[in-house]
């Protein structure tokens, strides 16, 4: 995703808001191509497919089946609080004209003053604000992974609602809306960092605060509809199309070449991991399919747009092994109970693909290259202050909210009621599926 410039942008507005002529010759040159806004249009609906019902399908059939329903519910919960909150506030606080590069003005409240075309791109800013409201309704729904079993509702929905104003928006603003990372020369094509880094190592903190689920890991907690999973994730893969496609903001070869990259890094990854099972386990998983294919997709997603095909394949490589190995090291060896592994898979993958797409703009394997006066090391610090202070932003902002939210609404729910399973605790439901 390319970085703007909002000093020129407010600059220009400015003249025209003083100049009632220029403003209307402006307006009158200022006219979105139908092409490039109608595919925009189309990856948004793409990537809300993506949590609706991707997610939920992929993360409910994780879960066993007495907690089937609570993780639906959080999931349509959370992109609803999650779309109001972006609407009213979120999309001026994340691309609000830069005033200090840490957050947005406040210039474009309720989606006020929008522009007929956004600055520096073909469509108009409404269907941008869309294409990156559905970006902050996947976030936050990707950590509800990290504490299905036994966090409360309320909690859920408050926390999320939080934080994605004061995780997730400031973040963007850094990277995308023209603050301090994206001065730094931070690259995130379509959210390696403002997503999955975001997600992944707040996820991880939840787990720590909330603690282990009763009788983990001792009692095997098995997915109780693999199918459900594995129909999730196919929708996940194709909603990336528009996730990371989209994120070119043009119908042009620049879509075309991220999504060629996303989906041979997702084949990649899928592969790897199922190879991996068949030598660890003796034999593949489809569970395990669908995790490698979600690790190949957060793994390019920070690049899909930057690098070749022949990158794209080594970076679902790269993927599969680092996040299968911090797999195996959370859960088995630190005992930490992030239940649908967020962390290893959306984290781990985030931040090897945005580390990694220092080494891949190199031309001779294909990248697009590096800004003038740039090259692989001064990239490889961009790429690691970027992730190392959204990460160390993320978890900071995480706990106090995680805690702040629990004097109100209690984190987690009681041990008879975690027994019970949240579908009936919570909601008075039981799932049509017997457990």
């Amino acid at each position: 995703m390319s970085v703007r410039t909002w000093s020129a942008a407010l600059a220009a507005g400015l003249v025209a808001g003083l100049t009632p002529a220029a403003a209307s010759a402006q307006e009158a040159v200022a006219i979105a191509d139908s092409g490039d806004t109608a595919w925009i249009l189309t990856a948004s609906a793409l990537v809300l497919l993506m949590t609706l019902p991707g997610l939920g399908l992929f993360y409910g059939g994780l879960v066993r089946a007495k907690n089937l329903l609570s993780v639906l519910l959080q999931v349509g919960a959370v992109a609803a609080i999650a779309s109001v909150l972006w609407v009213v506030v979120g999309y001026t606080l994340a691309f609000g004209a830069a005033t200090n590069g840490w957050i947005g003005n406040g210039a474009f409240w309720m989606l006020n003053n929008l522009g007929q075309v956004r600055d520096g791109l073909t469509i108009p800013e409404s269907t941008f604000a869309l294409f990156q409201m559905t970006f902050a309704v996947i976030t936050p729904a990707l950590m509800i992974g990290a504490w299905v079993d036994r966090a409360r509702f309320g909690w859920v929905v408050a926390f999320c609602a939080l934080w994605g104003l004061v995780v997730y928006a400031p973040v963007v603003h850094w990277v995308w809306g023209g603050g301090w990372l994206a001065n730094l020369g931070t690259m995130d094509f379509a959210g390696g960092i403002v997503v999955h880094t975001t997600a992944g190592v707040s996820a991880l903190v939840i787990a720590l605060l909330l603690g282990k689920r009763k009788g983990w890991p001792k009692t095997p907690m098995l997915p109780h509809a693999p199918g459900l999973t594995m129909a999730g994730a196919a929708l996940l893969w194709v909603g990336w199309f528009g996730f990371n496609g989209g994120s070119a903001l043009t119908a042009t070869d620049d879509a075309s070449a991220a999504i060629i990259n996303t989906h041979v890094a997702a084949a990649v990854a899928s592969l790897v991991w199922i190879l991996i099972e068949k030598f660890s386990l003796g034999k593949p998983t489809s569970v395990g399919w669908a995790t490698g294919a979600i690790a190949g997709l957060a793994t390019i997603t920070p690049a899909a747009g930057f690098v070749g095909p022949g990158a794209a394949i080594l970076l679902g490589l790269a993927g599969a092994l680092a996040c299968y190995g911090a797999l195996q090291l959370v859960k088995f060896r630190f005992e930490i109970d992030d239940s649908l592994d967020v962390f290893a898979v959306h984290g781990v993958g985030g931040i090897t693909g945005s580390l990694l797409l220092a080494v891949f703009l190199l031309p001779a394997l294909g990248g697009l290259g590096y800004a003038e006066g740039g090259g692989l090391g001064v990239q490889l610090m961009a790429q690691a202050v970027g992730v190392g202070a959204v990460a160390l932003w993320s978890a900071v902002a995480t706990a106090v909210l995680a805690l702040m939210c629990s004097l109100v609404f209690p984190m987690r729910a009681s041990d008879e009621e975690e027994r019970d399973g949240l579908d009936i605790a919570s909601h008075g439901e039981r799932s049509w599926i017997v457990d």
